[in-house]
Parts: C-alpha cells; sequence; structure tokens
C-alpha cells in the first residue's frame, strides 16, 4: 500500500510550528478585516482622495519590505527570534485602536505605518523559528502548514469584515472587533511556541549586515579567476 504523504502529519510537524500556523491565522484576520474596510473608511468617512489611499497603502508596505532585511539579520545575530516575532505581532496589535479613533487621515498613516513595521519585524524571526523547529526532511510540511493557515486567516478576514458591513455595523466597529483575533494570536505566540535551544558550540559573532568571511573569500576566489580584457 502506498504511504500517504500526509500521513503522520501531526507527528512529524512540531507542535510550535503548529502554533506559528495558529499565529498566523488570527494575526491575517486583524490584518484583512482593517486592510479591506480601510480604503473605504479613509474615502467614505475621512473624505480622502484616492491618490492618498494609494500613497498611504504604498509607504506601507515599503516599509514592511524594507524591514524584513533588517530583522531577518537581527534574529541571526541576537539569537532570539521568539521575543522578535513577539514585538512584531505586538506592534501590529498595539497600533489597531489608532484607526477605530482616527480624526483624521493623519492617524491612519501612522496607524498603517507602525503595523507595517510589526510586520516586517516579525516576519522573517518567524520564518526562521520555523526551520529551526523542524528536521530537514519535515521543513516543506512544515512551512506548508504554515502558509496554509496563513491563507485561511487572510481569507476569512476580509469575509468577516464584510458580515459585519451586512449587519451594519460601522468601519470603527469593525476595527474594534478586529483586536480580537490579534490580541488572540500573540497570546498563541507566548504560550504555545517555544524556541528551540541553541547548540553548545557557539558561533562567533558578526555584525549582522557584515558579508561572512566564507562568502567574502568565494567572491575573492572568483574575481581572481576573472579573465583579463
Amino acid at each position: 500500500m502506498v504511504k500517504s504523504p500526509f500521513s503522520g502529519l501531526h507527528r512529524n510537524v512540531p507542535r510550535s510550528v503548529w502554533f506559528l500556523g495558529l499565529v498566523s491565522l488570527f494575526a491575517d484576520i486583524n490584518s484583512k478585516m482593517v486592510q479591506s474596510t480601510l480604503p473605504l473608511f479613509l474615502v467614505s468617512t475621512l473624505g480622502v482622495n484616492l491618490t492618498t489611499v494609494g500613497l498611504i497603502e504604498g509607504v506601507a508596505e515599503a516599509t514592511a519590505s524594507v524591514l524584513k532585511v533588517f530583522s531577518g539579520a537581527l534574529s541571526d545575530y541576537w539569537g532570539r527570534r521568539k521575543e522578535l516575532a513577539i514585538a512584531g505581532y505586538g506592534i501590529s496589535a498595539l497600533v489597531t485602536p489608532i484607526f477605530a479613533i482616527a480624526p483624521t487621515p493623519l492617524w491612519v498613516f501612522l496607524g498603517r505605518f507602525a503595523d507595517r513595521v510589526g510586520k516586517g519585524i516579525r516576519v522573517a524571526p518567524r520564518n526562521a523559528l520555523v526551520a529551526d523547529a523542524t528536521s530537514p526532511q519535515h521543513r516543506g510540511a512544515a512551512y506548508g502548514l504554515r502558509q496554509s493557515l496563513d491563507t485561511i486567516g487572510a481569507f476569512s478576514g476580509p469575509l468577516f469584515a464584510a458580515l459585519l458591513l451586512g449587519m451594519g455595523q460601522s468601519f470603527r466597529t469593525i476595527f474594534w472587533i478586529s483586536l480580537i483575533p490579534a490580541f488572540i494570536g500573540v497570546l498563541l505566540l507566548i504560550i504555545g511556541v517555544k524556541e528551540p535551544p541553541k547548540s553548545t558550540k557557539a558561533p562567533q559573532k558578526s555584525s549582522p549586515m557584515v558579508c561572512p568571511q566564507s562568502l567574502r573569500t568565494r567572491l575573492l576566489d572568483i574575481g581572481d579567476r576573472r579573465p583579463s580584457i
């Protein structure tokens, strides 16, 4: 009988990865509930034009993309990935009330900027935690599980927001309700995810943004072999 690739998934994927997947699910519900309704809120309630909406979202997403590079290097250097992930998810949860009480577009801009700072901080350490906690032969399943739960959250967030709008709830009420999954996610991360113990052989630390010696040596070797023109 052919063995299914999904058999034993619950045994092969560590407990911490399941919790990280649930954290991603609840965090995405929060994020997408806000993100899917925020443009409508800006235009219909705060009277913002579409150009300003695009500018707010563009700056916010660019911030997250840039910070991912630095947070990943910092997590390698510091070696405390869980704390960075908690900080990232915590920032995004704590700034959610800004949208609910925002009197002007500037408040929304600051809230979105801070929210994406949180995302930029948490993504790389979270992914590294998945790799650290999982044996090499099961990392594909672990990443797939976490991403699947993340996608469920990304789909559920706008759906919940649409249902609440259909029930006559205001945008500000939706933002307040989105706080619930945000804090559930942070709580699950704190109590459910265990950072793997560090190796007894401590690696030599270097600056988080410095090119490793082995890579520099390899690049210099390639340069020496480059044919002269």
